[in-house]
Order: C-alpha cells, then structure tokens, then sequence
C-alpha cells in the first residue's frame, strides 16, 4: 500500500499532531496554554516545539523579561500547509477503508478465530 501524498512523518506522531493541530485553530498560543492543553510536561512540549521549529512549521517569540517572560508559538504558512496535507492524507487513508458500519465492526469483532494446528498433534 502507498502512502498518500501529503502524508507527513514529522507531523504524525500523536504529540506533535496535536500541538499542529491545537496552533491550526489559532494565531499565536502561549506555551502554557499549549502544555495545559495537552497535559504534557514543560521538557516533553519543548523538545516537540523544537523539533518542529527546525522544519520550519513554528515560529517561536519569546516576549517581556525576568518572571513575566513568555513565549508565544504559532504555524508557519508552510507549518500549516503541511498540516492541512497531513490531514487531507489521513482521510484519504480512512476513506480506502470503506464505511464501517457498527454490524460491521461488531461482527468482526466477534468472529471466532481460526485456530492453528498444533505442532504437538503431528
């Protein structure tokens, strides 16, 4: 199976989706809004932010000083067209998959399992 155009291996790792997810509904966030939203620790959200910024997907401005130092975080144009390509992939993705109805996935679900035959009774 091929993978989709658009599909973005920086971008799908559940931690960073969600950060480019959460920025895509906003122009700029501050750090902790994003940490508390995601329930992820200061160094988790840092190594994530960074790595994303290296891509050029973020911009990151740090504003004021001392204790009323914060930084800011938003998408970049070419953040947020990866992004819209990333989710535009994963529909396409579960779209191949055809509709799943619930007596669809019920039934699979319980379907018996077909046993092996075991090396012990040859």
């Amino acid at each position: 199976m091929s993978t989709p155009t658009g599909f973005d291996e920086l971008i799908h790792p559940a931690t960073r989706l969600s950060v480019v997810s959460l920025l895509a509904a906003t122009e700029w966030a501050d750090f902790a809004f994003i940490r508390d939203s995601l329930s992820l620790s200061d160094s988790a959200l840092s190594k994530q932010l960074h790595t994303l910024e290296e891509a050029e997907y973020l911009e990151i401005r740090k504003e004021g000083g001392g204790r009323k130092r914060r930084t800011k975080v938003r998408l970049t144009d070419r953040g947020r067209t990866a992004f819209e390509g990333h989710v535009a992939a994963l529909r396409a993705i579960v779209e191949r998959a055809g509709p799943v109805t619930t007596a669809t996935a019920t039934a699979t679900a319980s379907a018996p399992q077909q046993q092996q035959p075991s090396k012990a009774g040859r």
